[in-house]
């Protein structure tokens, strides 16, 4: 009972630090980036808020999950991209200012997008009043909990480059070592099912983490995107924001069991997502 109060009061702060250090990275033109770049961001946006959505209930079904972990996965399908997509991206030689734009974006949309998407899935999965759904009160507590550090960290930036580009190293190290002991966290929480649970949705999360880079990369290809702006959004809709879907899974709708696909999916993410970079790379390196 210590180690579950424990984790859900680090969350709050965990996700702070983390929204924090993206904050510290935006301008006030990432949002302008719309009027330059519109099909890039749209279609990000589309891929993202439609198509993963659609894709993760199929694949929920597919699997046949069992109704509490097919609804993390959905909730974790509904969270958008993180800062570590930023960090990806630009290992991977996409557009990381394309990036930071979806990612800004995104963790507006979603304050709106994800109860809606999540509560559907609860009607779809759970039977009667086994979870309560998102209530107003509680996406308020996750508007302030996301864009209060957002807002805090770009005021730091246009106020003082400086100290923004000084602390920019030193929270992204923390913002990961928080992701590392989030996930720890929500194991432990679960410890005596989590083989368990794995055996149920560890198929399931690579599945999905596959078919989002592959969703994220290709359609923009294929509508004439170019090549780093593909990378990009490959990169932003296949790592998502595990920490905003483990607290919403624990501190909101209060279940510990939905808060372990978006574990499992973050420690498979960070694999998949480096042997995406080196594909999508050589295959450009070898058309050359």
């Amino acid at each position: 009972m210590e180690q579950n109060s424990l984790l859900t009061a680090f969350l709050p702060a965990a996700l702070g630090i983390i929204m924090l250090g993206l904050g510290l990275n935006l301008k006030v033109n990432d949002f302008k980036n719309v009027i330059y770049y519109p099909k890039a961001i749209f279609v990000g946006l589309f891929c993202q808020m439609l198509l993963l959505p659609v894709i993760c209930f199929s694949i929920s079904l597919s699997f046949n999950l069992p109704p509490e972990l097919a609804v993390g996965l959905i909730l974790l399908a509904a969270s958008p991209g993180g800062a570590t997509a930023n960090l990806y991206s630009h290992l991977a030689k996409g557009d990381v200012a394309l990036n930071i734009s979806l990612t800004a974006i995104n963790s507006v949309l979603t304050l709106f997008s994800l109860p809606f998407i999540v509560n559907k899935a609860i009607d779809i999965f759970m039977m009667g009043d086994q979870v309560i759904p998102m209530q107003f009160k509680k996406i308020v507590e996750v508007f302030v909990i996301v864009l209060v550090p957002v807002i805090i960290g770009m005021l730091i930036n246009y106020r003082s480059p400086k100290i923004s580009k000084i602390m920019e190293k030193p929270v992204k190290m923390i913002s990961a070592i928080f992701l590392v002991l989030i996930i720890i966290g929500a194991i432990i929480k679960e410890k005596d099912q989590f083989l368990h649970y794995f055996e149920q949705v560890g198929i399931a999360c690579l599945v999905f983490n596959i078919a989002s880079m592959v969703i994220g990369y290709y359609v923009p290809t294929l509508l004439n995107i170019n090549k780093k702006q593909s990378i990009s959004i490959g990169m932003e809709i296949g790592i998502h924001n595990g920490t905003l879907a483990i607290y919403v899974a624990l501190n909101v709708i209060g279940n510990s069991t939905m808060s372990i696909p978006a574990a499992v999916y973050s420690l498979i993410m960070f694999f998949t997502a480096a042997l995406f970079g080196y594909i999508v790379n050589r295959k450009k390196n070898t058309a050359l």
